[in-house]
């Protein structure tokens, strides 16, 4: 299993326009369904932070780039973003309960 996470600050202006564009690449995965995988994006207390977490079963390959709504979301980070461009981080999954298989 792999488990990345990717943090990143928003524009205050643009928090509206990035939970709708979660929620539009949300459905679409839904949508596809693909398998073997496990994904949220979660707002901090601030308000303008966000922690997008994926888990990929072993010998999966990551489906977000082959799904239009995620491709976009991608794209239409630069012009959200404050400071540095997110950079996804592999975490080591050292304790859980039915949260990563």
């Amino acid at each position: 299993m792999t488990v990345l996470m990717v943090r990143y600050k928003v524009q205050e202006e643009s928090v509206a326009e990035v939970e709708a564009a979660i929620q539009k690449m949300i459905t679409a995965i839904e949508q596809e369904q693909p398998i073997g995988v496990r994904y949220a994006l979660c707002k901090l207390p601030d308000g303008v932070t966000f922690v997008g977490v994926l888990e990929l079963e072993d010998g999966v390959d990551n489906p977000l780039p082959g799904i239009t709504a995620a491709r976009e979301f991608q794209g239409n980070l630069e012009n959200w973003v404050v400071g540095q461009p997110p950079a996804p981080q592999e975490l080591e999954v050292v304790g859980s309960y039915k949260l990563f298989k």
